[in-house]
């Protein structure tokens, strides 16, 4: 059998009522999900069904499939059986990035882009790592070069897989006040301060952290940094998966 006609990998989604059955691994981080592999899985390994709220904020691996598996969820009828796997964490970067989640009085600092339309879009700051370079000491020097800020880091939050790109997200203390526009580095951007409570329906990339962030704002930060594939690039519709 040539790779050609070899059949792609698949994993299992299987449901128990309305629950989401799932294989129970540790790290070195802590605890992880996956979906078993054929239906049989690792041996030895424990099952565990969740919520749609629990999968939520569970680590899912693979992450891509994850997010197929989230948004159909969320929205209704769920694939089950044989599903494609689709690992973006195991495919070599094109591009590292990190990003600084600032959050002060109840406002989270983004980058704003204003289209030709009037219409805005926004970011969170950072920038690509580069080369010597750790995301940890990359995230601070992209804060200072996009707002004027210094930041104290924090711990991950997030890691994000978009379009070949790898994603880390710290949260970020901040100190200062946002410097003048003619001495930061944003591509066009302007720092902008926006209430947190306004993240799920703010067209913020990446599009699956951003209600996440809010959440987190309410209910307490995550102990283990959470891992998303994120293949949307219309960030306007509600996203809750």
């Amino acid at each position: 059998m040539t790779a050609e006609t070899r059949p792609p990998l698949s994993v299992t989604v299987l449901f128990d009522a309305d629950k989401l059955v799932l294989e129970l691994r540790h790290d070195a981080e802590g605890p992880y999900h996956v979906f078993p592999n054929g239906g049989s899985g690792a041996v030895g390994a424990p099952r565990v069904a969740l919520s749609l709220e629990e999968a939520l904020h569970a680590r899912i691996r693979p992450a891509g499939t994850a997010e197929a598996v989230l948004r159909a969820w969320s929205r209704g009828p769920v694939p089950q059986g044989a599903v494609p796997l689709v690992d973006p964490s195991a495919v070599p970067p094109v591009r590292v990035r990190a990003g600084a989640v600032v959050v002060r009085d109840g406002a989270v600092l983004l980058i704003r882009f204003t289209r030709r339309d009037g219409t805005s879009r926004y970011e969170i700051p950072g920038g690509g790592v580069e080369e010597g370079e750790t995301p940890e000491t990359a995230v601070l020097r992209e804060l200072d070069e996009e707002t004027g800020l210094a930041g104290t880091l924090g711990p991950e939050i997030a890691r994000v897989w978009k379009d070949g790109r790898h994603e880390h997200y710290f949260l970020v203390a901040a100190t200062g006040e946002v410097g003048p526009p003619e001495t930061l580095d944003t591509y066009g951007g302007v720092p902008v301060w926006v209430p947190v409570a306004e993240l799920p329906a703010t067209p913020l990339w990446p599009r699956r952290l951003s209600w996440r962030i809010e959440h987190w704002h309410r209910t307490g930060w995550p102990e283990r940094p959470a891992e998303l594939a994120d293949s949307i690039t219309e960030l306007r519709p509600p996203c809750g998966w």
